[in-house]
């Protein structure tokens, strides 16, 4: 995550310092399949050559405004600022990070906490100009006439097509993330990728209590998974003592197969058996989502044609994402058109990848004074 951490935490810089936040997306799952390693906080890590970050020349430097404060806006706006480029980074929202402030809720993901840091540490070394709490609309931009334009909005939740889905008890896992809404004990999850892994996790183990890395109990930890860090029990393999689940999720997914099977590699596993050793999650595969009845339940056919009723106090909706990009549409065929390019989630949905996201929008930053455009 970064090569300089001996040199920073020496000259006392240990806000600067780039922390690995354990996710494995870009070194070890990329070492298992036989591509080249990389890391989701660091896009320059074995990508050193390609991604160089120089000043230029003054006649090549822009001024550029950046909308969206997420990790993709937060790693354009850094590696451009490297440019020397004039940087200008909007965001409506009260802090930067975009949707790694949900990320961070996650039990087990409380290193999110340190790469939101980090950003706010590059950002101010660098010289963004960041204005926070900002909305910014097309007109916006075109008043402010700036050189070029990046929309690094994100994504909005998708919902499906599912009858009653406008239901009150239905929610977005927006809905549960970041606005706190209130849970009841039994939940349907419709998705079963990495968010709706996550958001499970975060239902059944999440106690109200906001958590930092340094605030986990690594004795909890050593309960929980049957480690004996003292080496007493015969290959250091303890009874494991598993935490009390807070609720009854029934996770569920249209595809057959497997769920989880797109997590990652090395990872995947470990969010699969937390899910399963709870005792509380029930998951289904190959389903059909039939309706939401004026009760609230959701009605569902197996893959093998039963009916079923899953009698609930909320369903939350996982079930992927569409790239809000309604200002890089606005751009057509007005005074800004060819100044403004969507990066991250913005310029393409999917599953959560902010490893995709960060490395599209640094190695974009780092071209655009030339005539390219990201992807």
């Amino acid at each position: 995550a970064d090569p300089d951490f001996v040199v920073k935490a020496q000259q006392g810089r240990h806000e600067e310092i780039n922390t690995c936040i354990a996710c494995n997306q870009a070194c070890l799952d990329h070492a298992f399949v036989g591509k080249t390693a990389a890391c989701l906080v660091n896009p320059r890590a074995c990508h050193e050559t390609e991604l160089n970050p120089r000043l230029l020349p003054e006649e090549q430097r822009l001024d550029i405004g950046v909308v969206g404060a997420g990790p993709a806006g937060c790693g354009f706006a850094i590696y451009a600022a490297q440019m020397g480029h004039k940087v200008t980074l909007f965001d409506a929202a009260s802090a930067v990070g975009g949707q790694f402030h949900m990320a961070k809720r996650i039990p087990g993901k409380e290193e999110f906490h340190e790469a939101l840091r980090y950003f706010r540490a590059q950002l101010d070394k660098h010289g963004v100009d960041v204005r926070l709490e900002t909305s910014i609309s097309h007109e916006d931009m075109i008043r402010l006439e700036k050189d070029k334009w990046i929309v690094a909005t994100g994504v909005n939740p998708r919902n499906p097509d599912i009858p009653g889905l406008d239901h009150p008890k239905v929610l977005s896992y927006i809905d549960v993330l970041r606005h706190n809404a209130h849970i009841g004990k039994k939940v349907a999850v419709i998705g079963a990728g990495g968010i709706g892994f996550d958001v499970s996790e975060f239902l059944l183990y999440h106690d109200g209590q906001e958590r930092r890395a340094d605030d986990v109990n690594m004795s909890e930890f050593w309960e929980e998974w049957g480690v004996d860090p003292n080496n007493q029990d015969r290959g250091g393999l303890a009874i494991q003592k598993d935490k009390a689940p807070l609720r009854k999720i029934v996770l569920l997914q249209r595809k057959s197969g497997k769920l989880g099977a797109g997590l990652g590699k090395t990872t995947g596993w470990i969010h699969r058996t937390a899910l399963t050793k709870s005792g509380a999650v029930e998951m289904l595969g190959g389903v059909t989502y039939d309706r939401v009845d004026e009760e609230g339940n959701l009605h569902i056919t197996l893959k093998d044609g039963t009916k079923r009723v899953l009698e609930v106090d909320n369903i939350v909706v996982c079930a992927g994402q569409t790239v809000k990009n309604d200002l890089e549409v606005a751009a057509k065929d007005t005074p800004i058109e060819g100044k403004v390019y969507a990066v991250g989630g913005a310029f393409e949905a999917g599953e959560l990848d902010a490893k995709k996201a960060i490395d599209m929008a640094a190695r974009f930053a780092l071209n655009i004074h030339q005539d390219v455009s990201p992807g």
